[in-house]
């Protein structure tokens, strides 16, 4: 089972990519044949700075490694570095309806983020499902706010096979993460470098990351009174680093009262420090030898064009370019 994912490099990390994607991942890396790419030619959209975008795919990829991917059972390499999905992706958009990407709301949703609008951001799904169709991926792990965009992969692949030959492309799988729930930010909308609301993974000092966590939105309850935990976000947050136990505990002393906000916060900033305290140890180490991150991604992109290639000439051929 080949199981495909990929993450931007937009800046540090944060909780909600940790949760939606990177922890899934690396569970992931131990049940089948996991390819995972740092998608900086996506990240082109949104990032314009040349030397910025260079730190930022480097420190993803210490990230990733300090969370624990781990390169012994999973490719890992930098999309730019296989240069065959921008090929697979101008042939897969002479098959794809200019409607199927009309209707994809990512697009407006960017817009509406105030993303100034280009064909790289409008095309920009057809070039995610030449990442998933390049490598022959069966599975590929999604949050439900990107079935769309898998489902729009099987459509293109369909096409290009009713038109080129059935099973010329895989048709790849998803699997919806149904109980992964949105991860909030500061503010309580979904946690975004775009909503400036989110907490790093790996914040620079534990001060940074305790003044972040206070900032957390709540309402005006007194400290004496019982409080509501059902829609709390600091609940919300401590239910992913707590125990089933420890998160009862909180709930029972909101409904209690005679706490402040300030007191769950504290226990909130503790659990989040702890659980990436081992990982940030990792982190330190990996700094100090960033030229074995460069061996490792440079050594995933040597096995993904492998696989790559495969493919890409089975297209050449049935589209004409090749004999």
């Amino acid at each position: 089972m080949r199981i495909l994912s990929g993450i931007q490099p937009s800046g540090r990390p944060h909780i909600g990519n940790y949760f939606g994607m990177m922890q899934p991942s690396i569970a992931l890396q131990n049940e089948g044949d996991a390819f995972y790419f740092i998608a900086d030619f996506h990240s082109l959209t949104s990032t314009h700075d040349p030397e910025q975008l260079r730190r930022n795919v480097l420190d993803l990829a210490i990230d990733f490694l300090a969370s624990g991917l781990d390169p012994e059972k999973a490719t890992f390499w930098k999309q730019s570095d296989v240069p065959e999905v921008t090929e697979l992706s101008w042939i897969l958009s002479c098959v794809t309806p200019m409607g199927m990407l009309e209707r994809c709301v990512s697009y407006k949703d960017k817009i509406a983020q105030g993303i100034s609008p280009s064909h790289g951001l409008f095309a920009y799904p057809v070039l995610q499902a030449a990442d998933i169709i390049l490598f022959d991926s069966n599975v590929v792990p999604v949050g439900k706010d990107q079935k769309q965009h898998l489902e729009l992969t099987r459509d293109i692949a369909n096409k290009f096979n009713d038109r080129y030959g059935e099973d010329l492309l895989v048709v790849p799988e998803p699997r919806i993460r149904e109980s992964a729930a949105t991860v909030p930010g500061l503010d309580g909308r979904k946690m975004s470098k775009s909503y400036d609301n989110t907490i790093e993974i790996f914040e620079e000092t534990e001060k940074k990351l305790r003044k972040k966590i206070m900032k957390i939105v709540t309402d005006s309850t007194a400290v004496e009174d019982p409080k509501d935990p059902t829609d709390s976000y600091i609940v919300q947050l401590y239910q992913l680093f707590a125990t089933t136990e420890q998160v009862s505990e909180m709930e029972d002393s909101f409904r209690a009262g005679g706490e402040g906000y300030g007191y769950y916060k504290q226990a909130l900033f503790e659990s989040i420090r702890d659980h990436f305290a081992p990982m940030r140890e990792k982190r330190e180490a990996l700094l100090q030898d960033t030229g074995y991150v460069e061996d490792v991604l440079a050594e995933g992109a040597k096995k993904a064009r492998e696989q790559a290639q495969e493919v890409i000439e089975r297209v050449r051929s049935a589209v004409g370019i090749r004999p």
